[in-house]
């Protein structure tokens, strides 16, 4: 490496793209170790549901922070902001090479950008929250503007706006200054796959139907034992809500499955959004025979 610390490699892109076959490919030309950027990969126990990559397709390259955390655990970003940093120094710190595989975008700028996540005070939340219900939304929107005008034109729901009051009061610092900008935390490349959006949208459906042939149901009845309700953050994971109305008898398995294939393509279209707006992301076609070549290119021109 001849003394300089090389740049974390991102593999990004939708869900359903390859992008962890992708990471195993590159962790094995260069020495690497993949680190999951997949939120909903933390959990121990959802592997149908999130497509989580096997031991087996590992090829036995070693992957991090995969099945650290129980369904009933809210997963956190500045957690694993630390988490993902000091698995990143140890990695480079024993000559190997980082790469983050995953299409949760906050979590990757997390990794990767300069990014401060303020404090936060559970009474506080809760005084703001008790507020709301009691006196209106409304309010709690008035007081924000006058104290952080940007974020109140930005943000619409009841969550967001009590968390941006709950920072001013902590900090005095408005809200929206908090918000990342696109400056790597260190040197860094990102690779994006690009897709056929048609051609995704097919396979985002025959992948859900994999799913629900794999055992996607009995997978959700055994978490549901486990707490997966209780869980703030498990819980929303695409399928999981869905067939959690299965075991309830509010659906069945046809319309749990059709209603999963439609907000994944939804949330394939957020995810292109969002990773479409980062201008340092280099573009691949995800189809390209030539893929792994042009990525280990592009990996060793930036370093």
């Amino acid at each position: 490496m001849n003394g300089k610390t090389p740049p974390v490699i991102a593999v990004v892109g939708p869900t359903g793209s390859g992008k962890s076959d992708l990471g195993v490919e590159l962790a094995l030309r260069l020495d690497g170790e993949v680190i999951n950027a997949d939120a909903m990969q933390f959990y121990r126990g959802m592997d149908i549901g999130t497509a989580k990559i096997s031991v087996a397709e590992r090829r036995g390259v070693p992957h991090h922070l995969l099945d650290t955390m129980d369904v009933t655990e809210e997963a956190s970003v500045s957690g694993f902001q630390e988490d993902c940093r000091a698995i990143i120094e140890d990695i480079h710190a024993r000559g190997k090479r980082a790469i983050l595989v995953g299409g949760s975008g906050l979590y990757v700028r997390a990794a990767l950008d300069v990014l401060e996540f303020p404090g936060t005070d559970p009474a506080l939340r809760k005084a703001l929250e008790d507020e709301a219900a009691a006196r209106g939304l409304s309010v709690l929107q008035e007081r924000l503007r006058a104290v952080d005008p940007i974020s109140a034109d930005r943000l619409g729901d009841a969550r967001r706006i009590i968390r941006a009051l709950e920072v001013h009061q902590l900090t005095g610092r408005p809200f929206s200054s908090f918000m990342p900008v696109r400056e790597y935390h260190q040197p860094a490349v990102q690779i994006g796959l690009e897709v056929d959006r048609e051609e995704l949208r097919e396979r985002l459906a025959a992948r859900v139907q994999r799913m629900v042939d794999a055992g996607l149901l009995d997978e959700v009845r055994a978490l549901d034992a486990a707490g997966l309700r209780q869980g703030k953050t498990a819980s929303r994971a695409l399928g999981y809500a869905q067939f959690l109305r299965v075991l309830d008898g509010e659906s069945d398995v046809a319309t749990a499955a059709e209603e999963t294939i439609v907000a994944t393509r939804q949330f394939a279209r957020r995810q292109l959004t969002w990773f479409r707006a980062d201008p340092r992301i280099t573009w691949l076609d995800w189809k390209d025979p030539q893929l792994v070549d042009k990525a280990v290119a592009g990996i060793v021109e930036a370093h």
